[in-house]
């Protein structure tokens, strides 16, 4: 192990990888400090060494330097084994932590050793709540017990738990649950049959984004079979590639949306006594027609039909049944293959204004 890494380390800076020696350069700059930028080969870190007033020089390096995502403020260093940074972060954060405060610690380990950062977390965590009486939040603390292994060296930090950015908040509400009353009907898209393929594609890559109830392909007329036949085959194999990423990425069973075909006339008979919004730029802004949306998604509602266009807009006969004829974007004639992303998007937003405003929530 390099002899710099020692008690001297006062900053750690993360970066993305393939930038610490960027932020290493303009922290040199700025700063009368050493840096290293990829200790011991370490992508997206950079060790700050001999800083006179650690906090002031964190500041600026958070003011200045955008690539640094987090800034790390070491206050003590310790041997890598458990026992030994357990015993050390017990006597950094007795000033730095109050009873009604809670805490996680987050370990990463970087090299080889005969412990697993679950164990260093399981006893700094113990040691920690034996002096501060704190409990532990592992989800939303409001600080964090850094602990950056290096090797044989253990540096220990302290920070708000605001620094970490995360997906799933309390305060954030998902819309899951209402994006799976939806059910798209999308006119078919014609023409060449390379162009109909990346269409349908892309609209399957998009309604399986937001995991809807279903997709609806709905023409008004015959058309050539070739052109519908390749515009659902897009469709699927959109769907397909996209559920396929979800799967990997979500630690939970994702949902997969049905496709079905039928006549867009034949469609609105069938379900005139569901809630239908037809998108179209002769229609009302979706400020002017947030609380009526919002009503059409009320909690006994099982379906909700966003009717789309394609090359042709959706026939104003259909409008009279509609319960919300809805502009996307005034002014502005949205491409098919972004219509479903914008009508969703659109009502999510609007979804999220109303019905869990100050007002709404409890109702």
């Amino acid at each position: 192990m390099s002899k710099r890494l020692d008690d001297k380390i006062s900053l750690i800076v993360k970066t993305p990888r393939k930038l610490e020696r960027v932020a290493a350069q303009h922290i040199a700059e700025i700063c009368d400090v050493e840096v290293i930028a990829r200790p011991l080969g370490c992508y997206g870190i950079v060790l700050v060494r001999n800083c006179k007033d650690k906090i002031d020089v964190a500041d600026k390096i958070l003011r200045e330097i955008p690539e640094a995502e987090k800034v790390l403020i070491v206050y003590g260093s310790a041997k890598a084994d458990p026992s030994a940074i357990a015993e050390k972060a017990s006597e950094i954060v007795k000033d730095k932590m109050s009873p009604d405060e809670t805490f996680a610690v987050r370990t990463t380990r970087r090299g080889t050793h005969d412990f697993t950062s679950m164990d260093v977390n399981v006893a700094t965590g113990a040691a920690i709540q034996e002096v501060t009486n704190a409990n532990v939040n592992l989800t939303n603390p409001d600080k964090i017990v850094w602990v950056e292994i290096f090797g044989d060296i253990a540096y220990i930090a302290v920070s708000p738990g605001r620094i970490e950015w995360k997906k799933k908040v309390p305060w954030k509400i998902p819309l899951q649950k209402f994006f799976g009353k939806i059910s798209i009907v999308q006119m078919p898209y014609t023409g060449p049959l390379d162009a109909v393929y990346i269409m349908g594609n892309r609209i399957g890559r998009a309604v399986q984004t937001f995991e809807i109830k279903e997709l609806v392909i709905a023409p008004i007329y015959a058309i050539p079979a070739i052109e519908l036949g390749t515009f659902i085959r897009g469709i699927l194999e959109g769907i397909d590639s996209r559920h396929n990423i979800q799967e990997r990425a979500y630690g939970r069973k994702v949902k997969k949306v049905p496709v079905y075909v039928q006549d867009l006339y034949q469609l609105v008979r069938d379900r005139s006594n569901e809630p239908i919004i037809v998108t179209s730029t002769r229609g009302k802004p979706v400020t002017e027609v947030k609380e009526i949306i919002c009503d059409l998604f009320r909690e006994k509602t099982k379906r909700v039909n966003v009717l789309i266009g394609a090359r042709e807009g959706i026939p104003t006969g259909v409008f009279r049944f509609a319960d919300v004829i809805l502009d996307l974007s005034p002014g502005v004639t949205i491409s098919t293959d972004y219509a479903s992303v914008a009508a969703i998007t659109g009502i999510g937003y609007v979804i999220y204004d109303v019905l869990f405003s100050e007002e709404y929530k409890g109702n």
